[in-house]
């Protein structure tokens, strides 16, 4: 089994919390959050991770994910091809065909990558998103019709369902993914309209890394559960 992970983030808005690294290599607790990645999915079966990345950083990536259990490979994109076209490009790195699964690998997650590709299987179709209820950033307000408040809720999940970007993708999903812009503008809406596109619901960790902020609560996040450094 192989996976694609999209490492092109540049983390401007990391800004000197990143070290002039790659958004992917920006250390948490000592490992750089690609490296968390590697680590599940070769828990998952995984023996080959293809890294999607900026010209000239394949060398960083290499090494910085040495020795965590998978051989990496790199995909150096001749230039920005979005993240559609960063995994149609990395996927041309393949050694084996079939599904594969690909994911962002400038975040902390706990997604069951062999749950992921058990469900992908069974529902047949052409790829399989994760989604999940991510905390909402703002307290609720209890109001009924009258416009009376009856109270307040705290760290509570939106009522909907987001995409948190890890996926099991089929040849044919590869195949129809743009060769530059988005797949979930493009390629994704259509597999939805036939029916070719299936849902994995994630009820656990999902952090996304993008500000300073988000940086910290990643790291008290793996302070407080060591099992995330075993």
């Amino acid at each position: 089994m192989e996976a694609i992970i999209l490492a092109g983030g540049k983390a401007e808005r990391l800004g000197d919390a990143a070290g002039g690294r790659p958004k992917a290599l920006v250390e948490v607790a000592g490992t750089p959050l690609a490296g968390y990645q590697v680590r599940r999915l070769v828990s998952a079966g995984v023996d080959r991770v293809i890294v999607s990345c900026a010209s000239g950083q394949g060398p960083f990536f290499q090494a910085a994910l040495a020795g965590l259990g998978a051989e990496i490979a790199v995909a150096e994109e001749p230039e920005r091809l979005g993240r559609g076209g960063g995994i149609k490009f990395a996927a041309r790195l393949r050694q084996s065909s079939g599904d594969i699964y690909a994911l962002n690998g400038d975040e902390l997650v706990d997604v069951d990558f062999s749950a992921l590709l058990a469900r992908h299987r069974e529902a047949g179709g052409a790829a399989t998103l994760t989604v999940a209820r991510p905390k909402s950033q703002f307290g609720l307000v209890d109001v009924d019709e009258t416009d009376v408040v009856h109270g307040f809720r705290e760290d509570t999940q939106v009522p909907y369902w987001v995409n948190c970007g890890n996926y099991v993708l089929a040849e044919e999903a590869i195949e129809r993914f743009p060769d530059r812009g988005d797949h979930e503008s493009t390629t994704f809406p259509e597999l939805a309209d036939e029916g070719r596109l299936h849902a994995y619901r994630h009820a656990g960790l999902w952090l996304t890394v993008n500000t300073p902020k988000e940086l910290r609560v990643a790291i008290e996040h793996v302070a407080a559960h060591p099992e995330w450094l075993a």
